[in-house]
């Protein structure tokens, strides 16, 4: 066919600036121009990129096959429209694909290390329990391991069951003090059930029994308090240095210290009381007496004293061992504390250090000489005198009769000790002037 001028079809179609045409296909594929990209997406990685990609599938792309393009001119705006798409697409991609992209990302990221951290976890709990031995890992003890990993055990203990309903409580009571047996109770006088309450409590010493005993234990504690107070008005009249002091300053408390001890047994099995210058505690040479059956004891002295007043009283029996041994033969000393030793000084001096040998030590102590003709007492650590009471003397009305003549006796060998560690100023003055008299008459 020769050329001629247009079909009636051509003349139909009209010319369409590329311009116009490319915007148009850009609104029909709605892909975003790269004048409304934003600074991040013009600044990031991809854009900047020399590596080709393969742009994303278009949700318009389907298995049909293409339309053929009804004229010239569209094909060729579309030619050039899926030149410029693939440009922009490797150059700038989409914004809010972008964004989902990065946020499935970071939420990727973030599952991942989740999940290490659980798997850290894991191994660290299997390290923890290794074949169903307690393992110390990281400074902690697995103590539980070996129970929670065996079958069949389980961690609780079941409970006393009964068909209360909701709201019901149970109650127990617990048993009442023991009965007076039809001997009144009396101030400063130790009641027989106090004597009973300590046998008992050497036969079940545990807590689970004192806690079901508890009244027995007030009654009983509250009859010695009775009795100590009574008493310390008669300690003073007997040593004026003794003060007025309440019984909880007085006494012992029945439980034991069991932290460096193989006795695992929580209580003592006695009262017990003291009475110095000041209370149960201090420097001063002091008075003691405990009440348990078959067992009572009283005395005093100095029990297990500080270095300072250790050296202080070997000094003292360095220089005037005769003051010690003359308190040592009085007689009621001798009959009541000493054995009821005969009036000889080697073998009063011999019964005293029988009574503090426990500890006292075996060669010469430092800075004195063995062939020291005191030096059976200059090894002693501890300087008291004390003898066990039966029951007879201490219970019953004469009971304290009889524990305040045996703290009378005692006297004069307290008022030594304490003139010796813990001497007062008069004191000091009086022996200053009674050396210096015999110093003259030694020089005269």
């Amino acid at each position: 066919m020769p050329r001629g001028r247009p079909t009636s079809a051509s003349k139909t179609t009209t010319s369409i600036p590329p311009k116009r045409a490319l915007s148009a296909s850009l609104d029909s594929g709605n892909l975003t121009p790269p004048a409304r990209q934003s600074k991040r997406l013009k600044s990031s990685p991809l854009a900047t990129s020399t590596i080709k990609t393969t742009p994303k599938k278009s949700q318009y792309f389907t298995d049909s096959p293409p339309s053929e393009p009804e004229s010239e001119i569209e094909a060729e705006a579309s030619g050039y429209e899926d030149e410029d798409a693939s440009v922009s697409a490797v150059s700038s991609p989409p914004e809010p694909e972008d964004e989902e992209d990065e946020d499935d990302h970071a939420s990727s990221e973030e599952e991942d290390r989740k999940s290490k951290r659980k798997a850290k976890k894991g191994q660290n709990a299997k390290k923890a329990v290794t074949n169903g031995k307690s393992v110390v890992e990281d400074g902690v003890v697995a103590a539980t391991a070996k129970a929670i990993i065996q079958k069949g055990q389980e961690l609780w203990r079941p409970g006393v069951k009964s068909d209360l309903a909701p709201g019901e409580e149970v109650f127990i009571k617990l048993p009442k003090a023991r009965g007076d047996g039809g001997v009144k109770y009396k101030e400063g006088i130790i009641h027989p059930n106090t004597m009973l309450f300590l046998g008992d409590l050497k036969a079940n010493n545990d807590r689970e029994w004192l806690k079901m005993h508890d009244a027995d234990y007030r009654q009983s504690k509250k009859d010695f308090d009775s009795f100590v107070e009574k008493m310390t008005d008669r300690m003073t009249e007997i040593d004026e240095t003794i003060p007025e002091l309440p019984p909880k300053d007085l006494t012992f408390r029945i439980y034991r210290d069991i932290r460096f001890s193989s006795d695992p047994t929580p209580y003592k099995t006695h009262f017990s009381v003291a009475w110095s210058r000041t209370g149960r505690k201090g420097p001063y040479a002091g008075y003691y007496l405990q009440i348990k059956p078959s067992g009572s004891f009283i005395g005093g002295g100095l029990w297990c004293p500080e270095a300072a007043p250790l050296a202080a009283m070997r000094r003292d029996i360095d220089r005037k061992s005769h003051k010690l041994k003359s308190v040592l033969l009085e007689p009621a000393m001798r009959k009541e504390f000493l054995g009821g030793t005969s009036k000889d000084e080697k073998k009063a001096v011999q019964a005293f250090v029988e009574q503090n040998k426990e500890n006292a030590l075996k060669t010469k102590p430092k800075g004195y000489d063995a062939e020291n003709p005191n030096i059976s007492l200059l090894r002693l650590r501890n300087y008291t005198a004390g003898r066990k009471l039966s029951d007879e003397e201490v219970l019953g009305p004469k009971g304290p009769e009889r524990i305040a003549a045996l703290m009378a006796v005692l006297k004069p060998f307290i008022t030594y000790l304490n003139s010796v560690v813990m001497p007062d100023e008069l004191g000091e003055e009086s022996e200053t002037d009674s050396d210096g008299s015999n110093s003259e008459e030694e020089a005269a």
